[in-house]
This record gives C-alpha cells, structure tokens and sequence, in this order.
C-alpha cells in the first residue's frame, strides 16, 4: 500500500493543502451539504485513481435506482474498494466500516464526511445499532454501502461468507438491495507495486424490497453473493494485470 499511496500524494501535492483543510471542517459540519462534502470526497477518489496509475472500469451505472434511498452491497476485496466505488458513482453515499479505522486519523475524517458509521465487529449490541442506524437514515433518503463479507477476504477474486446480519438493514428499511462485484480491488493498495492496474466494478440490477420480501436474511444473503459470484467468474479474466 504504502508505494501505491505515496505515488497519488506526491503526484498531488499542489491539492493536498486544499483537500486537508477543507476535509478536516466538512467533517465536522453540520451545515454543508451531503452534495458538497461527497464533491470533495469524488475529487480524492478520481484523482487518487488517475495518479495512482488505476483505471477504474465501471459497468451497469444505470443499474443505480434513479431515487435515492438504497443499500449496496458488495464484495470486498482490499482497501482500494471505497476509493474505486466512490470513482464511479456520482450519487451521495455513506458507508459502514470496522471500528479500528476510527484511529487512523484522515480515514476517519473521510468516513465523517462521508456521513459514514463505524461497527463493532465484536460488540453485537453496538453492531445493531448500527444496523438500525443505517435503516433509518436509508428510509430517510440516503444511500449506504456495508460489506456482507464484514472483512477484506484475502483471497483475490474468491469470496468470503457473506454475514447475513448485514442485510438486516434491508429488511428493515424495505429498500432496494444494490448488489456489487468487485475484481482485482485487491492490487492496488494491498500489492507492494505502483504498476498500472485495471479493476472492475459491476453494478448488477437491483433486488427490490418486492423480490425478497418474506426471506430469511440468510438466503438473501446467499442470493446476493451466488450473483456476485457469477459476475465475477464471467469476468476475472477480461484484463491481464500481470496474470
């Protein structure tokens, strides 16, 4: 990570300045917008990929449901996944992440203005609360992403469990369940090199609250990960990345 991550700082250091100062008041601000704190958020994720030699290729954007008030859910692969989902989607989004980010100073600012949460993974308590959190705010209009996996799979392209505990937050908030397949995410921050990758992101069609309602939250979590699944497999190989 740390070559990747020095390559895109030094290649924008003429923004640093400007993207640190305002990321430390828009996290705390409760008077700018969503709309204008996601803009600074898009402008570290699109420049981040353009200088840190990642080509984000982004398929089924019109698979995003036009009204706000969804849950996406994808795989997760590596640290770069946020960075590469915020490239691609021009829509506001907050997201859930583990607690232990919390103390790393500029990932909690970008997650605060992002209007994200932190989990507990060991805590069940605190982890539904968030879970209900993220229901309220998601039936109030926003977007949020969770990953099922709970942690990066370490295993490249292969998937790990998907927790059906995440998807409680659906049911809850009777919103459409946005499912995400993610390929190669793991290469750029979790490889040692600042080579040119490719990564993929594919947006499938959304599951309406209308398809699972009734469903045990583990067999849509089983749903959602055999059609990620599949994605992935009909698409690993589409560029070579050093393979």
């Amino acid at each position: 990570m740390a070559k990747r991550l020095s390559l895109m700082l030094i290649r924008n250091i003429l923004y640093l300045p400007y993207v640190f100062i305002n990321l430390l008041r828009y996290a705390v601000s409760e008077t700018i917008s969503e709309e204008k704190k996601y803009k600074l958020i898009r402008l570290i994720g699109t420049r981040g990929c353009h200088k840190g030699n990642v080509a984000v290729h982004g398929y089924g954007i019109e698979n995003l449901p036009a009204d706000s008030g969804y849950l996406m859910y994808p795989n997760h692969q590596g640290l770069f996944d946020v960075m590469g989902l915020v490239y691609l989607n021009p829509t506001p989004f907050g997201v859930v992440i583990k607690k232990e980010a919390y103390n790393i100073f500029l990932l909690r600012k970008l997650i605060q203005t992002m209007g994200g949460l932190f989990m507990d993974r060991e805590d069940p308590k605190q982890g539904l609360q968030v879970i209900n959190e993220m229901a309220k705010q998601v039936k109030e209009g926003r977007n949020f992403l969770i990953f099922p996996e709970g942690t990066r799979s370490k295993n490249g392209n292969r998937l790990g469990e998907f927790k059906s505990g995440s998807f409680k937050a659906a049911t809850k908030a009777k919103c459409p369940i946005v499912p995400i397949a993610i390929i190669d995410s793991y290469l750029p921050f979790d490889t040692n090199s600042i080579q040119k990758v490719d990564v993929q992101i594919h947006i499938l069609p959304p599951i309406l609250y209308e398809e699972y309602q009734g469903m045990k939250t583990s067999e849509i979590a089983a749903m959602v990960k055999e059609r990620i699944e599949k994605v992935i497999a009909e698409n690993e190989h589409n560029f070579d990345n050093g393979n």
